[in-house]
């Protein structure tokens, strides 16, 4: 019995803590598609945290404050892209400026607000609901890994769904990944390239500021200062690892997020925390190095084989 409820304890965090990741991995996935790298998702999960709390908390209203995240987001998103790609900045240092602007606009907005440069927790900022799932709640075991969860956190998988009807199913879609392909195919064919591009990035910061809007209005009810600890870069990892397919994508992000609720579980039994909490992030580099090896191999392979091909006679 004590294991039973320790596997469903561990499975529950790990839906929990999956939540942000796959708002920022498919957010980033995006992006990736339309043949960019946005490197920014950290800060702009950070923006939009920020941006959530405090709207909720003037408006009392979660409408309110999840457009406000969401804005926040995109704007931020759209502006690294207008300068990535109309202004020609490099998109790498770009998307690093981005991420330190995220750090110091957040402690200063919050430090006008409320005097305070760590949190808003002075503020009454509202969180969205947990849902009990009728039925679901009822069968041992099952009802507390999957019910009982905030109501972003449901909404995270259906958005899934939807990058994946997006990206493979509409003409938007079919765009985005053509320009992605081949820049020179699709501008043969009448397709605005840059205005593919920045679209792509609208999507990802509207995306991405859903997992910051989780952060500040769902797994804490406050803002703090640097509060995504590397969640928008383990998105990008998980994205990255997946080859940029949405289902792939949102299990490597489950892979993670349960590294993670391992290591606060173990923190528990006393064990030292340095190791445990640096868990998350050493998985996600040896995984990076494992898929980069064995696409190397691959690459490999197919110059193997196209040299033999090229050897035989005609």
């Amino acid at each position: 019995m004590f294991t039973m409820r320790f596997l469903a304890s561990l499975l529950f965090s790990t839906v929990r803590l999956s939540t942000p990741l796959i708002f920022s991995s498919m957010g980033g996935l995006i992006t990736r598609k339309s043949g960019s790298n946005n490197i920014a998702l950290e800060g702009t999960m950070l923006i939009s945290a920020m941006s959530g709390a405090v709207c909720s908390a003037y408006s009392q209203s979660l409408v309110v404050g999840l457009l406000g995240a969401v804005l926040s987001g995109l704007l931020i998103s759209v502006f690294m892209g207008f300068m990535s790609l109309k202004m020609q900045a490099d998109m790498t240092l770009t998307g690093i400026s981005v991420n330190r602007l995220s750090d110091g606009l957040t402690i200063f907005i919050i430090f006008l607000l409320v005097g305070d440069k760590g949190t808003t927790i002075k503020l009454p900022s509202l969180t969205f609901p947990t849902v009990s799932i009728p039925v679901i709640r009822e069968i041992p075991f099952v009802g507390d890994v999957l019910s009982g969860h905030n109501l972003l956190t449901y909404f995270a998988f259906a958005v899934v769904l939807g990058v994946w009807f997006l990206i493979y199913k509409t003409p938007l879609g079919l765009k985005i990944r053509a320009v992605g392909e081949s820049e020179k195919a699709a501008e043969s064919v009448g397709i605005n390239v840059i205005g593919i591009k920045i679209l792509a990035f609208a999507l990802t910061g509207a995306i991405c500021s859903l997992g910051g809007a989780y952060m500040s209005m769902g797994y804490l009810s406050w803002f703090s200062a640097s509060m995504i600890a590397g969640r928008g870069f383990i998105g990008m990892s998980a994205m990255n690892l997946s080859n940029a397919r949405p289902f792939r994508t949102m299990f490597v992000a489950i892979m993670f997020a349960g590294v993670d609720a391992l290591s606060m579980t173990l923190q528990t039994l006393n064990l030292p925390p340095e190791p445990l909490q640096m868990l998350p992030y050493l998985v996600t580099i040896i995984a990076l190095v494992v898929v980069a090896r064995h696409d190397m191999k691959q690459e490999e392979l197919k110059k193997k084989e196209l040299a033999m091909a090229k050897k035989e006679p005609a």
